[in-house]
């Protein structure tokens, strides 16, 4: 999965400007670290900073005996799925973000209990970062908060 990202992104002439949810902010800031020339600006929200590695083989697990017609209207099916989740369980971002300068935004539900203390951890952690806790809002900020995430992204992205 990376590599497909990595090999998109890298197909473009000029650098670009990267926002992504959860599992997709994974990917992004692995490819910013690995890529900083190729990325201007990057949002990441509901972004963990490392894998919860119980959870994920829980996760995996029970995505295991779940019917593939769940995975039906998923940007993923059954087996893309576990194999992404598989491939992700050893991320951990804490040694890596320490001089990472690219501009970006840290977008956060106040409700995402899960993610929240990521987003604190890579604003204590990164240079060039805004946090940004949306209120009545929990992990997908793209359809729980739309308005608020336009206007935040038109900003970021228009400067």
């Amino acid at each position: 999965m990376y590599s497909a990202f990595s090999g998109y992104c890298r197909s473009f002439n000029d650098s670009l400007c990267i926002c992504e949810l959860s599992l997709g902010g994974v990917l992004a800031l692995d490819f910013a670290l690995e890529y900083p020339d190729q990325v201007k600006k990057l949002v990441l929200f509901g972004t963990p900073h490392k894998v919860p590695k119980f959870l994920f083989h829980l996760q995996n697990l029970v995505f295991h005996f779940l019917p593939r017609s769940i995975f039906k209207n998923m940007a993923f099916d059954k087996k893309e799925t576990l194999s992404l989740t598989k491939s992700m369980v050893d991320i951990n971002f804490e040694n890596r973000i320490h001089d990472f300068s690219i501009p970006t935004i840290l977008l956060c539900g106040d409700q995402d209990k899960t993610n929240i203390k990521s987003a604190q951890y890579f604003n204590d952690h990164m240079k060039n970062v805004r946090q940004i806790i949306l209120s009545n809002t929990g992990h997908i900020v793209n359809e729980e908060n739309p308005q608020e995430l336009t206007k935040l992204l038109n900003d970021f992205f228009v400067d």
